[in-house]
């Protein structure tokens, strides 16, 4: 069994809240990944869940029992740290050996379960070398061997492929996947890479100056983002956010008006009828949900640059005052200089509080616009 609760859980140093009431579950045989940017509190967090950092307030539990303030070595989980840890003066087998060792096990069970996990590791020709003969990707091999042969509730793992070249790091990336399913542990994985979170997570934790932002699978937190801080962090080029006014513009053929979102240069209707006061909002589009040069276009400008990623192609433009990506198949047809206009279905336009940053949803009883909670994480309304 390997399931994480962590209740309110803060860390203070001074006057520096690292990690700031975060309360997360991590299920048994799931793997979960936190992301976000360097300082938000993802690798503290990671810390206080192995016990190598105390929380200054909070509580952890894992399957039931309250490990909070349990020594490290007896909560029943493996660390797996970026840099490694490993002994330079001892060969693989006695490396991945080691907390057998220390448990004082007998040296049979010891060969036996070490034999086991480098087979399973692919490190059975390897078992005499030191780590300073290893590449990168074996010596992390290693270094999840060493956890792995502990049989733990769970793994903790932060950033372990930061120190890899790219090749290497999408190899490992296939591998972890690989072993998680064959392994079904609970796996916690910290990173900053949103390449490694889409691909590797089953559920994805984004933090922002330790507060938890948003939990999901990795389809909902980048369909569906629950703040501009989500929508602006994850996807490359990330999400376009630009403010504009939500108005009703009268119909002919509907009591209710039609909802538009205005800026300079853009009127993009929301596929909403209602009858609402001017409304100021940010709006959300990814770059790959603007279509150029489509029939009835939302909003019109200038390409300014045009990048060439191989497959695909990036135009940057600009419409009005602001700067919109655009991603696409190569070729996208258009030059630098060329006056575009772009349009975007309404099930693609995200709209976002331009106070709180949380997402705004539509309400059905035309009341207006409910600001957010600073502390909620549910998406709160515009009226419909």
């Amino acid at each position: 069994m390997g399931d994480i609760q962590i209740r309110g859980a803060t860390k203070r140093f001074g006057a520096v809240t690292a990690v700031d009431g975060v309360s997360l579950d991590v299920a048994d045989g799931e793997f979960l990944v936190l992301l976000g940017p360097s300082g938000c509190g993802k690798s503290t967090l990671l810390r206080a869940i192995a016990g190598l950092t105390p929380l200054t307030a909070g509580a952890l539990e894992l399957d039931g029992r309250d490990i909070t303030h349990t020594p490290p070595r007896e909560r029943d989980l493996a660390m797996v740290f970026q840099s490694y840890a490993l002994y330079p003066h001892l060969s693989v087998e006695r490396n991945i050996g080691f907390p057998l060792r220390a448990r004082r096990q007998s040296r049979h069970d010891i060969r036996r379960k070490v034999a086991e996990v480098a087979g399973t590791l692919e490190l059975s020709e390897l078992l005499q070398r030191r780590p300073r003969e290893l590449s990168g990707g074996q010596r992390q091999r290693v270094a999840l061997g060493r956890a792995l042969v502990r049989d733990p509730g769970a793994f903790l793992l932060d950033e372990p492929l930061s120190n890899l070249d790219a090749k290497l790091r999408a190899s490992t990336r296939y591998e972890l996947v690989e072993l998680h399913r064959r392994l079904r542990a609970t796996f916690v994985y910290v990173t900053h890479d949103q390449v490694e979170a889409m691909t590797m997570a089953t559920r994805i934790a984004i933090l922002n100056q330790g507060r938890l932002e948003q939990v999901g699978t990795p389809e909902e937190v980048y369909d569906e983002p629950a703040s501009e801080f989500v929508a602006g962090f994850l996807g490359s080029p990330p999400m376009n956010l630009f403010p504009a006014t939500i108005v009703s513009r009268v119909s002919r053929v509907s009591r209710g008006g039609e909802l538009v979102a205005l800026a300079p240069g853009m009127e993009v209707p929301l596929g909403r009828r209602g009858e609402v006061p001017d409304t100021d909002v940010v709006l959300g589009i990814r770059p790959e949900h603007l279509r150029p040069n489509r029939p009835h276009p939302a909003m019109s400008g200038t390409v300014r640059l045009l990048e060439n990623l191989g497959g695909e192609e990036i135009a940057h433009c600009a419409v009005g005052e602001v700067r919109l990506c655009v991603r696409g198949p190569r070729p996208l047809g258009l030059a630098a200089g060329d006056e575009i206009g772009l349009a975007v279905e309404p099930g693609h336009v995200h709209v976002f509080h331009p106070e709180t940053g949380r997402r705004l949803r539509w309400q059905d009883d035309g009341a207006e616009t409910v600001p957010p909670s600073p502390t909620e994480h549910t998406e709160q309304g515009v009226p419909a």
